[in-house]
């Protein structure tokens, strides 16, 4: 994710120096003290002062009382829910769940647009110490049916759009629909306490699901320490930022916008949990994105930050709606999902010139917990591939392909370990293998050096795609693609885009005497894959794939940046 640092104003008199502020964030006894702990058996970093499990965080949240939690708009209504409510309703859910017999350790799928029925199931779902498996609202039938067969949930929590998608079959386990059943669950148990079981942090508490690179989604499992790790070194990193700006963290917090899909990091870790120790709510439009609604809530709303990938930040600033908009409310802007360019910098400095110099960078992913590193703006300024220090309880090392650490300065594979990094992939041992190195550290996938405590980004794994941030994995579309009777052989790879920042090319080869143009190949790839997977592009070749020595297609030749030297 990337965004200013831009908060409040300065406080009166001299600053004291902002790195000083920040150790004393840090130092024995501060709120963010450091110690060394062991998890799951190594031993790392971890924050001495925390809060054992999300039901600890929730409950903590009380002390926010009638302010906004979450505000949803439906286009007709305004649906608020304070932190005191949620609290409440997520208390009944849970003695409601509990009653239809989910217990510590069970699974609990959620299949939904944003709604406060998404959030308020999560909450009571890792109360119970039970597990969510947060399924992606865009997949389609047979997307939604392999990860509900691997994953075996005891119950599913679905809005009636998603359902219908199943068609009428029987998903497996039982079903609470959210238009017809839900309402029973919050009214389950109005006074009843949020529930007493043990929970530990080390204990499951969520499936996401990553394709990884090899195609059909896996579902990387995050414990309760992990989900409140990200929350304290997001405000860890609030408090630094405000400390180097000379900022006041005093008053009540407006609200931010929210626009990912509760499923994502971005619309999960980071707008439905983080809040809990920030106090400072979000705004939720519901249905598809729109930006004249967006700008007339920021107005209504006083959203003070935006937050999207690329392609939302873009379609705003081109809305003839923003001219209308005072941009003065507007403090931050914070780009997540996808690469934030020199262009989109470019625009969104020219509509909010109060921004300029103010953007930051940071880098993370799903089964890293979501946070690694992050960059200040003059660290992006002297060196624009620069992603920044590691995050308070994050190592980072770069290695060969024997997986040996390589000296400062060298290119390699970025691995990284923090109590943040997932448990692994739910039954897949050998893909946890994979990825999961000894000493538990984690290989990215992703390519860059070490250089003074800075990480530099190389490459991002050549075959991942970042479409309007959804990950595209060529694999998975190149399986469907060659079941095709008119396909000999494809490969699939991401071209340029300025709003989407990729889309997915096709190149196919095909059987003598058949043709296949777009629109086939779209309606073809659509029975079985999501809508933002289908090719946007297409090349039929007229020779077979280019390819090295060992058989693996050479996409730098398809892309024509270098010529093929290899003898077919």
């Amino acid at each position: 994710m990337a965004g200013p640092t831009t908060e409040q104003g300065k406080g009166d008199g001299e600053a004291p120096d902002p790195m000083e502020q920040i150790m004393a964030l840090m130092a024995p006894g501060a709120p963010f003290e450091m110690g060394t702990e062991e998890v799951l058996g190594e031993e790392m970093q971890v924050f001495v002062q925390r809060l054992g499990s999300l039901r600890d965080l929730l409950a903590s949240s009380t002390r926010y009382g009638d302010v906004d939690y979450a505000v949803f708009h439906d286009g007709s209504r305004r649906i608020p829910l304070s932190f005191a409510d949620n609290v409440r309703r997520v208390a009944s859910v849970a003695a409601g769940l509990s009653d239809r017999g989910i217990s510590p350790g069970d699974r609990v799928a959620i299949l939904a647009a944003n709604r406060p029925e998404w959030l308020l199931t999560f909450w009571a779902t890792v109360s119970l110490g039970a597990v969510v498996v947060a399924c992606n609202g865009w997949w389609t039938r047979d997307e939604i049916e392999h990860a509900l067969t691997r994953t075996r949930p005891s119950l599913l929590v679905a809005d009636r759009r998603r359902l219908d998608r199943l068609a009428g079959a029987d998903p497996g386990m039982p079903v609470v629909v959210m238009e017809d059943e839900f309402d029973a669950l919050a009214n389950f148990a109005p006074d009843v306490e949020l529930p007493d079981v043990a929970i530990d942090e080390d204990q499951p508490a969520l499936m996401q699901f990553t394709s990884g690179t090899t195609g059909r989604p896996k579902a990387a499992v995050l414990s309760h320490r992990s989900l409140v790790g990200f929350v304290q070194i997001v405000t860890f990193l609030g408090a630094a930022q405000a400390a180097q700006v000379g900022a006041s963290t005093s008053g009540a917090a407006r609200p931010r916008l929210a626009v990912f899909p509760m499923f994502h990091i971005s619309g999960l870790q980071s707008a439905s949990i983080t809040p809990m120790a920030t106090g400072a709510g979000n705004v939720w439009p519901m249905g598809r994105f729109d930006p004249a609604t967006v700008i007339r809530l920021t107005a209504e709303e006083r959203i003070y930050a935006w937050n999207g990938t690329a392609t939302h930040i873009f379609r705003l600033l081109e809305s003839p709606e923003i001219d209308d908009l005072d941009v003065s409310l507007v403090e931050t802007v914070a780009i997540g999902g996808s690469a934030t360019t020199t262009e989109l910098v470019r625009a969104t400095e020219e509509r909010f010139p109060h921004l300029v110099n103010t953007f930051t960078s940071g880098y993370g992913s799903t089964e890293a917990g979501g946070m690694v590193s992050h960059a200040s703006n003059e660290m992006l300024r002297a060196n624009a591939d620069s992603i920044g220090m590691a995050m308070p309880t994050v190592s980072l090392k770069v290695v060969d392909e024997n997986e040996d650490e390589v000296p400062e300065g060298e290119s390699g594979a970025i691995c990284v370990r923090s109590p943040l990094t997932m448990i692994g992939y739910w039954e897949d041992p050998e893909a946890t293998a994979e990825a999961l190195l000894e000493g538990r550290w984690l290989k990215t996938g992703d390519y860059g050096r070490l250089d003074g405590g800075q990480l530099f980004l190389s490459s991002r794994l050549r075959d991942l795609i970042l479409r309007g941030g959804e990950n595209v994995y060529p694999a998975e579309v190149e399986a469907r693609l060659e079941m095709h009777p008119a396909v000999v052989e494809c490969a699939v790879d991401g071209v340029e885009h300025r709003t989407l920042g990729q889309e997915v090319k096709a190149y196919v080869l095909l059987r003598p005497d058949t043709d296949l143009d777009l629109e086939e190949v779209r309606a073809f790839c659509g029975e079985t894959l999501a809508s933002y997977k289908l090719p946007d592009h297409l090349e039929v070749l007229t020779e077979p794939l280019p390819r090295n020595a060992s058989g693996k297609v050479v996409k730098a030749v398809l892309r024509g940046e270098v010529p093929q030297t290899f003898v077919e």
